[in-house]
């Protein structure tokens, strides 16, 4: 004799077969990944771009307190420090980390990496996000404007006063939108690096530039008297966060937002923007 179905086994039953047309009706749901853990991101594990080698990528040139001398593998500056904290935590020597350069906007672009991850300050978006994958966030961020003595720009206190000056950016970065952001102002001029506006300010082509707020120190502290006008203010409830780029549906964004909450739960990410972020806060914001 054969057992009787229950109602719900019926129901499957004959669900399945008035969907025999469709096979994919009946498929068993996708199963949700398990959660990253030191042994599911030790290197070994890692599908990366070459085995046993972790690939980060960067702009060039890239600048303090991000990077110090234009130079990634020397692991000086915050984000050079980060990449190298998060290939540890995978297990990877500092022999095992290879750079490549790759301008900021191919960075973002759709479509195969030369990378594993890139560490250029990204600001995590919406938009970008239909392009590439992001870690979790590893630093909050502001954007500000810095100028040099004797600019137009050297007494601005308030947003009013900001509009009528000429502000440069770097393309398609934060930086650009917060500025054509603030209501009224004057076109911006755009520049391919922020080396580049920083040469436009010094040769007093533009009165200011825009840049997050650590670029800005550190552009005001290598300009000939460079100065601080303040911080944009962000609007209420947005917070812009830097993260880690990897390409669309990466197998590896899981395991590399794995490591920057380690990094977070462990202090590292502290002590690293203690050593090489000090100044950040230190900017009056516009009014």
């Amino acid at each position: 004799m054969m057992p009787t179905m229950g109602n719900g086994a019926r129901f499957a039953a004959v669900v399945c077969v008035t969907t025999l047309a469709a096979p994919m009706a009946c498929a068993a749901p996708a199963a949700t990944p398990p959660p990253p853990t030191a042994q599911r991101c030790a290197r070994d594990a890692l599908e990366t771009q070459y085995r046993g080698i972790f690939t980060f990528g960067t702009d060039q040139p890239v600048y303090p307190p991000w990077y110090i001398g234009d130079n990634p593998s020397n692991g000086e500056g915050f984000e050079a420090a980060l990449a190298y904290a998060v290939a540890g935590k995978f297990g990877y020597t500092g022999d095992e980390v290879r750079w490549v350069r790759v301008p900021f906007n191919a960075a973002l672009a759709p479509g195969p990496k030369t990378f594993d991850a890139n560490l250029s300050e990204f600001s995590i978006t919406e938009q970008r996000k239909a392009a590439v994958d992001f870690s979790a966030p590893y630093l909050d961020v502001t954007q500000a404007v810095v100028t040099v003595k004797g600019s137009p720009a050297a007494g601005v206190r308030t947003i009013e006063e900001l509009k009528s000056l000429r502000l440069g950016v770097q393309v398609s970065t934060t930086s650009y939108t917060a500025a054509t952001a603030v209501d009224g102002i004057v076109p911006v001029e755009v520049y391919e690096t922020n080396g580049d506006a920083k040469l436009a300010l010094d040769k007093g082509e533009i009165d200011a530039l825009v840049a997050d707020l650590p670029t800005a120190f550190a552009v005001a502290g290598e300009l000939s008297d460079g100065m601080m006008v303040g911080q944009l203010p962000a609007a209420a409830g947005d917070v812009e966060q830097l993260g880690i780029v990897l390409a669309k549906d990466s197998p590896l964004t899981r395991c590399v937002s794995w490591a920057i909450e380690e990094l977070q739960a462990d202090g590292t990410l502290d002590r690293l923007k203690q050593r090489w972020l000090t100044d950040a806060g230190r900017a009056p914001v516009l009014t």
